[in-house]
């Protein structure tokens, strides 16, 4: 996935809570509204994670290819 996806649902996530906590009428508006805008952090999070493991996948196979020219073997 790409990584502008991971802002823009932070960013709903956030325009979400502010929603919610400004608009709401129920009981415990303010703290569903704080759990809400705590989901931010973690999707931004997630996105981070996801573009490291990309990372890691690509060095992962250039060492591979490297090993192989080392080696000699032309298998991918």
């Amino acid at each position: 996935m790409k990584s502008h996806y991971y802002f823009i649902a932070a960013s709903v996530a956030i325009l979400l809570s502010i929603y919610v906590f400004i608009f709401g009428k129920g009981v415990n508006h303010e703290l569903i509204a704080i759990f809400i805008g705590l989901w931010a952090p973690t999707i931004i999070a997630l996105g981070i994670f996801n573009t490291l493991l990309g990372i890691l996948d690509e060095m992962c196979c250039a060492h591979k290819r490297i090993e192989g020219r080392q080696t000699g073997d032309t298998e991918r």
